[in-house]
């Protein structure tokens, strides 16, 4: 079954025996005074009546009772939600079944007091999340389930009494106040238009009639507005200017998805690295060839998660990512969901440039008038065109280091930023499913059975003195954590320059490889670029670089991965050949991983697998083996920026969003992010009026980060 670490959080409410809201309460003092002590523990049990057992004067004072306690006017009318509504592994139609079945709506008829569970309506009733948890003796799928109400009582009138007795409960049963929910982006944004032009309308009537006249609402020209970057964060921010109106141009250094997929086939058969389209820079980011996880830490109840997820499915993407409790779309689905967005930003008035570098930015007067490009495949006719823009939103990805420096050349503020580094861990797909399922394994089907194919998450914390830096004397907390697991994956390379080695997981929507990975990481900050006399703000940049060109030496070049057992790497001990089969293409190497890495983070490591394998026993097995290195887990900088307008604290007109301005990881972070800077932009540039929070909701915090 699976286990997760100790150190990661859960809530252990259920056990609790210090509830205050207990079953039987024990009356106050005041009571003691009144009644005997026995006969008022009776009458406590024995009045309490429920459903059609309580008399008229009892329902209708518990009807005020709960209206003043929840704010619940009406509960008959409106939507209710259902939380962790579980349905045994052997009842539920599957993992890609999302719809109501007769044993969710059995399930349901416990939770609301319903006698008889199949005169319940299917229709009135509606999953919004579906998950598989397997942690307990009995597997079960937990959904979440919207309840219409007004449905239901039309269509089942005998299910009125029930929903009006029904009371809210936190964690598990929800009146929603506002059941209206987000839609796709571009209906977000006409909506708001369209309130936006009446309001303007409105006032233009309001001068006329003042005689003030109209001139200054006269269109102008267009803002023009340059999104450098086709990840995440930079298709969002081009698609939220677009739909209010900007002149802007998308520009990506590496090359659209289908060259892009052509140039990595070359450098997996024959080793061909194109600098500049691989599986870091191109159309979609480096998330397009990865596992396409669309978790995210900011939360899938948030109205701009939501907006992402639509906004995918509009684009192509499967209406599962909207339900399924772990959302991924594979590489094979990224690639056609990109083409659509591509053409559907054209359609919009998008220019869109591949292969085109931003090797400078124009700045006057401490604003950023333009940008200066060059054909990143080296072409001399394009080379050093400058072009003048209002506004340039930087939405590059974590490994854009040439674009770090030219920041800095400008004295735009940047700022360290803690990441993690580590090793990637292959495991047979099989050795997972039997540890996280036991006899339940069978069901997995290589990707086609009835439960999804296992994974794990494992945390550890470790606290430890740089022994070798004794100016460094306060211990060191470190996390040590699994980072992108991949379940029926592949280690893929991620280098963007053949002196340097680092590598990363993907794999299909299926999930139907024999492998599974993930990385291993633990978290490195300032004292351990101090520990090796690295400074100044790009000190992260320069530690990822060590690594790398050490294990690139490591595996003996020609992109070859050096390994070690994860036995071997305990034990510091060279593994001895064959090592176990890899998924990774282009050749393995047994070597000293131990050696790869300064001493506090190996130790940091080798604690961590130990407490792994008692945690997933088999973990640490034969078959287990570890790659190098694994570096570019989150962006190693930060590009301050304001949080009212947006802009770069050091450099107006200039907006640095997503994960290579440091403030995402992942799709959805890099997609929100890139949204409400959008949003942001298009207000600074007078083309939307109203507030982000009007929009959206709060957004993300521009100081803290959450993946």
């Amino acid at each position: 079954m699976p286990i997760i670490s100790h150190h990661l959080t859960f809530s252990f409410n259920k056990f609790s025996f210090s509830n205050s809201n207990s079953r039987f309460p024990f009356p106050d003092s005041k009571q003691f005074h009144k009644f005997p002590k026995i006969l008022t523990v009776k009458c406590a049990q024995k009045a309490k009546r429920t459903g059609k057992l309580r008399y008229p004067s009892e329902k209708k004072k518990l009807k005020h009772h709960k209206k003043s306690l929840t704010g619940v006017a009406n509960p008959i009318e409106g939507i209710w939600r259902l939380s962790g509504v579980g349905v045994p592994v052997n009842d539920d139609p599957g993992k890609d079944f999302l719809g109501v079945s007769a044993a969710l709506l059995k399930e349901i008829a416990k939770i609301i007091e319903f006698p008889v569970p199949s005169m319940l309506p299917p229709e009135a009733f509606r999953v919004v999340r579906k998950s598989f948890d397997a942690r307990k003796k009995e597997p079960k799928f937990v959904h979440t389930v919207d309840m219409d109400v007004q449905k239901l009582v039309s269509l089942v009138p005998h299910t009125r009494e029930f929903i009006s007795e029904l009371e809210p409960k936190t964690g598990s049963l929800e009146f929603l106040q506002d059941d209206s929910v987000s839609g796709d982006l571009m209906s977000v944004i006409r909506n708001h238009r369209t309130i936006d032009e009446e309001d303007a309308s409105s006032e233009k009537v309001m001068q006329s009639n003042n005689g003030m006249g109209a001139s200054k609402l006269s269109p102008t020209r267009k803002p023009k507005v340059v999104v450098v970057g086709s990840g995440p964060s930079g298709l969002f921010a081009s698609l939220v200017l677009a739909e209010f109106g900007a002149d802007v141009t998308l520009v990506e250094r590496g090359q659209a998805v289908e060259q892009r997929g052509r140039d990595i086939g070359a450098l997996v058969v024959r080793r061909m690295l194109q600098l500049e389209s691989n599986f870091c820079f191109g159309e979609g980011g480096a998330g397009t060839w990865s596992d396409g996880k669309l978790v995210t830490r900011i939360g899938r109840n948030n109205s701009s998660v939501t907006s992402v997820l639509k906004t995918l499915v509009q684009f192509g993407a499967p209406c599962s990512i909207l339900v399924d409790g772990k959302p991924h779309l594979g590489t094979d689905r990224l690639i056609p969901l990109l083409r659509n967005f591509r053409q559907y930003l054209q359609e919009t008035g998008v220019t869109i440039r591949f292969g085109t570098r931003v090797d400078d930015l124009l700045v006057k007067d401490e604003r950023v008038t333009g940008v200066q490009i060059s054909d990143s495949r080296g072409s001399i006719e394009s080379s050093g065109q400058k072009l003048e823009y209002d506004a340039v939103v930087l939405a590059v990805g974590h490994s854009a280091r040439d674009t770090y420096e030219m920041l800095l050349s400008h004295n735009v503020d940047l700022v360290q930023k803690d990441f993690a580094v580590g090793l990637r861990i292959e495991h047979p797909q099989e050795l997972i499913n039997d540890i996280q399922y036991s006899e339940l394994a069978r069901e997995v089907q290589r990707g086609r059975g009835k439960v999804p194919v296992a994974d794990y998450q494992v945390a550890e914390y470790v606290n430890h003195k740089f022994k070798d830096t004794p100016s460094i004397s306060e211990p060191t907390s470190r996390s040590c954590y699994s980072f992108c697991m991949c379940p029926g994956g592949q280690v893929v390379l991620t280098s963007t320059d053949p002196s340097e080695l680092c590598i990363n997981g993907m794999s299909f929507s299926r999930r139907a490889s024999r492998w599974a990975n993930a990385a291993l990481v633990v978290t490195v900050s300032s004292k351990d670029f101090d520990a090796l006399s690295l400074s100044g703000p790009l000190a992260g940049v320069e530690f990822q670089r060590t690594l790398e060109r050490k294990a690139a030496i490591m595996g003996g070049g020609n992109f070859v991965v050096p390994v070690q057992t994860a036995a071997d790497f305990l034990c510091n001990r060279l593994s001895g050949t064959p090592v176990p089969e890899s998924s990774y293409r282009l050749g393995v190497k047994a070597s000293n991983l131990h050696e790869l890495f300064p001493l506090q983070i190996t130790e940091a490591l080798q604690r961590a697998l130990s407490t792994f394998e008692k945690e997933l026993p088999g973990f640490v097995s034969t078959s287990a083996l570890l790659h190098g290195v694994e570096t570019r887990t989150s962006s190693p900088i930060q590009i301050t920026r304001t949080s009212d307008t947006w802009e770069s604290t050091s450099l107006k007109g200039l907006y640095p969003v997503g994960e290579g301005a440091g403030y995402a990881g992942g799709i959805v972070s890099a997609a929100v992010d890139g949204m409400h800077a959008g949003f942001a932009v298009a207000r600074n540039l007078g083309l939307y009026k109203g507030s982000l929070d009007s929009v959206m909701g709060k957004p993300q915090n521009v100081g803290v980060v959450k993946y």
